[in-house]
């Protein structure tokens, strides 16, 4: 047996499980199963390695960060975001890697044009370490925007967004969990008023489908893409990794 699984808390919103079942059942790929793992804290993780089949494990909200000390080896993807979330186990060491940056590129360039210059990041998390390495790779200025003032000149709080710096900035980006299930009547503080039809607003919340951030944007006549396809992407980089003949 090849047992897969995600760590994170809460986990009521995630569809990784389904993914998985659906992709063993779909391709035909026996002895394996996919389990979510939700543990208060990354301490706990211990207690779930003790599990000799496990192969492998994706990683996410809060854990993205914290898990990195416990690593043995980590991609340069890993190094460079300071955030892993996909975990191959094998002879007993952790290797660390972030499938994340792959699944938010791919997804991110199927509306983005070459008007999208600027970006709004909404929160400092592990996923939003992916994103900036994504966009910076690609020349796209950051802006990072959180509920806490951090003093560096590419940080704001919400509080100081203005018409000025929301049209200045096409691109937006939600790496938070408002508006995530169950609490799905949340959504990142913006003075929506100002979003228009020359931007983009990105969502890695992908259930629901559409938050209430992205409808504010559609309403507006702004682009808009969720999180599903970014969600499948790094789910098969994920699954490409834990099945590589050799690990690093």
């Amino acid at each position: 047996m090849r047992n897969y699984g995600l760590i994170g808390f809460p986990l009521g919103h995630s569809f990784s499980v389904r993914y998985f079942k659906e992709k063993f059942q779909r391709e035909g790929i026996p002895g394996c199963s996919y389990v979510n793992f939700e543990i208060a804290s990354v301490s706990l993780l211990s207690e779930i390695l003790k599990d000799p089949d496990l192969k492998g494990l994706n990683v996410t909200i809060p854990y993205k960060e914290s898990v990195i000390p416990l690593l043995h080896i980590k991609d340069p993807v890993v190094e460079q975001t300071g955030a892993c979330n996909c975990i191959l186990i094998r002879h007993g060491k952790l290797y660390g890697f972030n499938t994340d940056v792959i699944g938010f590129q791919n997804s991110l360039e199927e509306r983005l044009t070459g008007r999208d210059k600027r970006a709004l990041i909404l929160g400092t998390g592990g996923s939003s370490k992916a994103v900036a390495w994504v966009l910076r790779k690609k020349g796209i200025s950051i802006l990072w925007v959180s509920r806490k003032d951090s003093g560096a000149d590419d940080h704001v709080r919400y509080e100081r967004l203005d018409q000025k710096i929301i049209q200045d900035h096409p691109l937006i980006i939600n790496t938070t969990p408002l508006g995530m299930y169950p609490d799905t009547e949340g959504y990142p503080p913006l003075p929506y008023e100002y979003i228009s039809k020359e931007h983009y607003l990105f969502d890695l919340v992908y259930n629901p489908e559409k938050t209430l951030f992205l409808k504010k944007g559609e309403s507006a006549g702004a682009r808009i893409k969720n999180g599903a396809d970014m969600l499948a992407v790094q789910a098969e980089a994920s699954w490409a990794i834990w099945n590589r003949d050799s690990a690093g």
